[in-house]
């Protein structure tokens, strides 16, 4: 129990942390959100819960396959202006890309 109090109080202070930043520095917060952090934290706390190593690198190749696909949610924000205005039309945009993003992961994670 204690595991699980320290892994949520790590995960919700970076992320408290990236939004704050946003208001005062977006550049930085992207930059640091874009960081494999999640990554550096939950493969050790996988790791250290469950003691499989085969899961935890079957885990890393999901996440390897997985970061270039879930950049699919930025590309209503690229083009921004020239094929949806406004910010929530984007953003479910993104979401609906994501969707099928991760049919594509799917199919992707069968293949490594």
């Amino acid at each position: 129990m204690l595991f699980t109090a320290f892994k949520l109080l790590t995960s919700a202070g970076i992320i408290a942390f990236a939004s704050w930043l946003s208001g005062k520095k977006p550049e930085m917060a992207g930059f640091i959100i874009g960081l494999p952090v999640l990554t550096l934290l939950v493969l050790p706390f996988s790791h250290m819960e469950y003691g499989d190593p085969e899961n935890s690198v079957r885990f890393a190749k999901s996440i390897f396959a997985a970061i270039p696909i879930s950049l699919m949610f930025f590309l209503p924000f690229l083009f921004a202006g020239r094929l949806l205005n406004g910010f929530w039309a984007m953003y479910i945009a993104g979401i609906v890309l994501l969707v099928i993003g991760y049919f594509l992961h799917k199919y992707v994670m069968t293949l490594i």
